[in-house]
């Protein structure tokens, strides 16, 4: 990390070193570079390109079988293979396999970020080797090498311009800025961004990845971050794994003090361990999270990684990309200034001749748009026109009216087209007064003038040009707030556009000046000032990702917008990258979820679903562990008090496949969406459910002691007595789980609620006519059943008591909603 400090200071000298230091240092001058010399040098800094780092997918597949919850499957095989145990074998082998699977598949899904920010480079360059200009493919350029570039160009790599004229560059792919810039001789241009107007030669001083453009594609392949999602299903599995391990190893000392048989011992390891390990939690999760999937594309939100649904249902804080999100990226006119009372609409229309449409310019557009009456606007005729040039900085107009008479008009920088007037001494305060006033609000000026009866040129006007909001904009960041979601605005834009574009929106004006964000300043002033911001200005890629990490180390979930490479970096970084409409390749490829409507308005549909998605991963959380730890316990110390094996390998085996191949209906509940973000709340997740597998053991052992001591059942009975209890009022628990109140609270999907249902008929059927195990009759059927509704309800006045101690404030919900 330091030495890359060190060369990206290196870099900021060589952008701000006099043009004479400038070639000393990187030996080189005004005529370029010889070829023999070019070629030491690409051997030296490497083609002009990014790099782009390959794992290898069968070892990528391999590292699923790697981690705690797979260990403990792992271990279950070989313990069956051991037992020759080959149902179960073959069950767990499979149910491993599938979760390996599916995690490859959707990571391999979430695409390659860095290819699609290789495809924006410049593909080739006119460069000069030996004193001859030649063009070249441009990953052959190095530092020291002189290009000249054209409008129209993308610039291939970080160069300061030679001498010559000024140019417009568009930086809005790094930058995010909506207008482009002047730069003169000496300045930097980056690598990715387009000469907009005018041609100049310029000295290369970076390529590759030391350039801006390839600093941003290093910020997107550095970029990991794990998720919330991926921490609690592994916390989960830690807590079950470390329980069972302390039940499995007290179970075999009591078995080996007892002398019981090795083999029998193994057995009852590998039923523990099955019963243990929650094999189907991450495939129930991720097919939980799929459909959510599945309703977000019919949204037209596309969710390239499933566990960002689970992020978006926790984002605290949306960190909004300014130009094309929050505004439409379109210039817009604003309302004019005019000198000597002449009507603005006059001035508009001065404008609009001095623009031409046919060129796809973005201001002309904006001045010809701005136009009310077309038809006045085609009773003129433009007999010549001079575009733009670096040198004159105005554009030109020759016209003939309506009735015949021929005038000229000009439009361009306003103090350009005041020095050419001859009434500058009458308007000059005035002008100056209106360009500061739209200045300060964030807009662009335009000077217009025409020339009078004796062909002088006099100053008539002032153009004010902005992006205007999105028209739902205020509205969706209103939403949001009220979500409990805090929106941040992030612009390559100056202050002033800035804060003008958040007044409009409502966010506030505290904007952050990020032209000296720096991530060594890491006091706890500086960062306190970053999360109280409303909105960043003047922000460079490398910006939004330390403005996201920053945020992410204050422990916030951070969601992320964007639409350009410049985005790229914070997409890949943020707890939930959101790529919204329009977005370039690479935003799309970094980003979790990709927005195919314009605006934000979406994101609240997706907030409002994913936080749905959340509620049913979280009841199906407490459901699976409460199971988990109700049949372990109850199993351990039936072990060691009643020295009774109390169900068999075939029936733990049976009990998962049943309940957890129903439970994936749970993907499709009914569930209540809260007004705040959502987050794993580890101590009442795991709380919760250990009460109501404890109280789940408490009723187990009443029935086992009912069968044993009251109605003197033999063992082979007691077996097949205790599977049916604990299939039915195991599967009857997800109805506890799924609400926060009274389980009748509101009601299940009818799908979940049949599922539950077939199953049990089905375990029913499996335990009355005996297959696998002593058949048990359907009295005994019927007294489970009533025995596991009774308890129900027992339970469910047990959980609200758990909620009371562990989590004693209520959230309070808004709908319950069925998908």
């Amino acid at each position: 990390m330091e030495i890359r400090k060190v060369k990206n200071k290196e870099k900021d000298n060589l952008k701000s070193l006099s043009m004479e230091d400038l070639q000393k240092k990187i030996d080189s001058s005004v005529n370029g570079l010889s070829q023999n010399e070019a070629e030491k040098r690409l051997i030296t800094y490497g083609r002009n390109e990014i790099k782009e780092k390959e794992a290898n997918p069968f070892l990528k597949f391999l590292t699923y079988f790697w981690g705690p919850i797979p260990w403990m499957i792992e271990i279950a095989v070989i313990l069956s293979a051991m037992v020759a145990h080959w149902a179960d074998f073959f069950i767990i082998l499979l149910l491993l396999l599938s979760n390996a699977v599916v995690g490859f598949w959707e990571e391999h899904q979430a695409g390659n970020a860095i290819a699609a920010l290789k495809a924006k480079l410049a593909l080739t360059a006119q460069v000069k080797r030996d004193g001859k200009w030649i063009t070249l493919d441009s990953h052959l350029l190095v530092p020291g090498d002189v290009i000249h570039i054209r409008a129209g160009d993308i610039i291939p790599s970080d160069a300061r311009l030679l001498e010559g004229d000024e140019i417009e560059v568009d930086q809005s792919t790094l930058t995010g800025e909506s207008l482009p810039v002047t730069r003169k001789s000496g300045d930097a241009v980056f690598s990715g961004s387009i000469l907009r107007h005018g041609e100049i030669d310029a000295l290369v001083y970076a390529t590759g990845a030391n350039t801006y453009f390839g600093k941003t594609a290093e910020l997107v392949e550095e970029a990991h971050t794990v998720s919330h999602f991926q921490k609690a299903v592994l916390k989960i599995g830690n807590y079950l794994i470390f329980f069972a391990v302390i039940l499995v190893a007290i179970v075999v000392f009591v078995a080996i003090m007892r002398g019981n048989p090795i083999l029998t011992t193994l057995e009852f390891s590998l039923v523990l361990l099955v019963a243990a390990i929650p094999v189907a939690m991450p495939t129930v999760l991720s097919v939980t999270m799929a459909v959510g999937a599945k309703l977000l594309a019919k949204k037209e939100a596309i969710v390239t990684r499933l566990s960002a649904i689970e992020e978006l249902a926790g984002v605290d804080i949306l960190c909004s990309d300014k130009t094309g999100t929050l505004t439409q990226n379109k210039l817009t006119l604003g309302e004019p200034f005019s000198v000597r009372d002449i009507p603005v609409e006059q001035v508009i229309l001065y404008g609009a001749l001095a623009s031409r449409p046919e060129d796809k310019d973005s201001i002309d557009q904006a001045v010809i748009d701005g136009v009310k009456d077309k038809q006045a606007l085609g009773t003129y005729k433009v007999i010549h026109f001079q575009p733009f040039d670096a040198i004159r900085k105005r554009t030109e107009a020759t016209v003939v009216s309506g009735d015949g008479k021929q005038f000229q008009v000009a439009m361009g920088a306003s103090q350009i087209i005041l020095a050419m007037s001859v009434n500058i001494n009458e308007v000059k305060n005035l002008v100056d007064t209106a360009v500061h006033d739209f200045a300060t609000r964030g807009f662009r000026s335009l000077g217009i003038a025409k020339t009078d009866n004796d062909g002088k040129w006099r100053f008539v006007g002032v153009l004010p040009l902005f992006d205007p909001p999105r028209p739902q904009a205020k509205k969706t960041i209103a939403s949001a707030e009220q979500m409990g979601v805090n929106v941040k605005m992030i612009t390559g834009d100056q202050m002033a556009i800035a804060q003008e574009t958040a007044k409009q929106l409502g966010l506030g004006s505290n904007i952050f000046d990020a032209s000296d964000l720096d991530d060594d300043k890491i006091s706890k002033e500086y960062v306190d000032a970053i999360e109280k911001a409303d909105g960043f200005a003047q922000v460079f890629p490398e910006h939004k990702f330390h403005i996201v990490d920053m945020l992410q180390k204050r422990g916030h979930i951070v969601g992320m917008t964007g639409d350009g490479v410049n985005d790229a970096p914070a997409l890949k970084k943020a707890d939930c990258g959101i790529a919204v409409s329009g977005a370039t390749d690479a935003a799309r490829a970094a980003a979790s979820i990709v927005l195919l409507t314009p605006g934000l308005s979406l994101i609240i549909d997706a907030i409002k679903e994913s936080r749905r998605i959340f509620q049913r991963m979280n009841s199906y959380a407490i459901y699976r562990i409460a199971e988990t730890m109700r049949v372990l316990l109850f199993m351990t110390l039936a072990i060691l008090v009643f020295n009774f094996y109390p169900v068999t390998a075939v029936m733990i085996v049976m009990l998962a496949l049943l309940n957890d191949g129903a439970i994936l209906s749970i993907a499709f509940d009914n569930v209540i969406y809260k007004k705040k973000p959502e987050a794993w709340q580890m101590h009442k997740v795991l709380g919760v459910s250990t009460v109501l597998g404890v109280i789940g053991v408490v009723s187990t052992f009443g029935l086992f002691y009912l069968a044993e001591k009251v109605f003197h059942l033999d063992n082979d009975h007691i077996q097949t007595l205790m599977y049916l209890k604990l299939s039915i009022a195991g599967h009857l628990t997800i109805f506890v789980t799924r609400t926060r109140g009274p389980f009748w609270s509101h009601r299940p999907a009818k799908i979940l609620f049949f599922a539950v249902l077939c199953t049990q008929i089905i375990a029913t059927l499996i335990a009355v006519y005996g297959v696998f195990m002593t058949p048990l009759g359907w009295g005994w059927a019927l007294f489970i059943w009533i025995y596991a509704i009774v308890w129900l309800f027992i339970n469910d006045r047990v959980k609200l008591l758990a909620y009371r101690i562990f989590d004693p404030l209520p959230s309070t919900p808004t709908i319950a909603t069925q998908s």
